[in-house]
């Protein structure tokens, strides 16, 4: 498959998916990961997400930003699948970022039937707060026969 493909293959694949998949690690490097809702930029780096501080994941973002993310189609038959890898850093969306943040993700929650989150709703007193993880590349497997061969998949913008 030529890589450009894969590119469209990749934004499909991120669209067409409501949920994506965190790997993160505590302060001693034990992993967890984590399926979360998500909504996306329209350059397909900054991904959104509204979760507790006290979660397991987000406390491990609070120790340690660098993350994993993974989305991919669960239902598709078994050989066929195909998924997009992300290396990220994540962080709780400050004040400055906030209303871009919200906008962004409450446009995909309404979409999907969800709700529209306010500041309000996700200030320091509130029990979920607004996330952003910056993907710093994409990939997804070459579907050569090799094992773990990715290829890095350009998405533009």
């Amino acid at each position: 498959m030529d890589p450009k493909d894969l590119g469209t293959t990749a934004k499909e694949i991120i669209d067409a998916n409501l949920y994506m998949v965190l790997g993160t690690a505590d302060e001693k490097g034990l992993p967890w990961a984590t399926p979360v809702y998500f909504a996306v930029s329209d350059d397909y780096r900054e991904f959104f997400w509204v979760s507790s501080p006290e979660a397991t994941h987000s406390r491990n973002i609070a120790a340690r930003p660098q993350i994993g993310i993974v989305i991919f189609n669960s239902q598709v038959p078994i050989g066929t699948g195909q998924g997009v890898y992300m290396p990220a850093v994540a962080e709780e969306v400050a004040d400055a970022g906030l209303e871009q943040a919200l906008a962004i993700y409450s446009q995909r929650s309404l979409a999907h039937g969800g709700t529209v989150f306010t500041e309000e709703e996700v200030r320091d007193a509130d029990p979920l707060h607004m996330y952003r993880a910056t993907a710093s590349g994409h990939s997804m497997l070459a579907k050569d026969g090799l094992p773990d061969h990715r290829i890095v998949v350009d998405l533009g913008g």
